[in-house]
């Protein structure tokens, strides 16, 4: 797996829970303070045991602890960008997410994100389809998609449930259903920003 993904996960604990926080979770792994390079491949059995110590020091759900995650990665400049330009307002927004991976993969080639794929149901209810190798994208899907109902100022209700459906490869389903999206004054975004917000870099990490 591409270091990003265990990069962002340092970034999180560290920038959202403190360094004292990351410096236990290293401490239970056998790791350098200095944690993981993005641009590095890592097994992917280090993902697992890395969430695992942060589960432990943190005293959260593995569900709990990717939502909070998701929903932190969608506040980062650069992601919220890169999310950002799927819409004008967050119904647009949802009907981007089947590109999402596609666009992701151009910004950082070797980024094994999952395919995401939406179903309309019913007038603004809507289920997010997440398949990916590694089980837990759902819930960092829920996260992310509750940060930008906030960011475009919309009122959603949002459930994550997984379901195994084929062999090898996790479908997590997200419902998603769409209230009001003039709930609230949204965030300012400006397509006009600085070229390299657009890069899927991680935030600054202080250990």
């Amino acid at each position: 797996m591409l270091g990003v993904v265990n990069k962002s996960i340092q970034s999180f604990l560290c920038n959202h829970h403190g360094s004292s926080v990351w410096r236990e979770v290293v401490e239970r792994i056998g790791i350098a303070p200095e944690g993981f390079e993005a641009m590095l491949d890592y097994e992917d059995r280090q993902t697992e045991v890395l969430l695992g110590a942060a589960e432990t020091v943190l005293d959260i759900s593995r569900e709990a602890l990717l939502e909070d995650i998701g929903a932190w990665l969608a506040m980062t400049e650069s992601l919220r960008r890169l999310l950002r330009f799927g819409g004008a307002d967050y119904l647009e927004f949802l009907f981007s997410l089947d590109d999402l991976q596609g666009r992701a993969m151009m910004a950082l080639p070797g980024l094994e994100l999952p395919e995401l794929s939406l179903n309309g149901e019913t007038q603004g209810r809507f289920t997010l389809v997440v398949s990916g190798w590694m089980p837990g994208w759902g819930a960092v899907m829920a996260g992310i998609l509750r940060a930008m109902a906030d960011d475009y100022g919309a009122l959603v209700l949002i459930e994550a449930s997984e379901l195994q459906s084929r062999p090898g490869v996790g479908e997590e389903r997200v419902s998603v259903c769409l209230l009001d999206m003039d709930h609230a004054e949204g965030r300012r975004f400006d397509l006009a920003g600085p070229a390299h917000e657009g890069s899927l870099s991680t935030e600054r990490v202080t250990v």
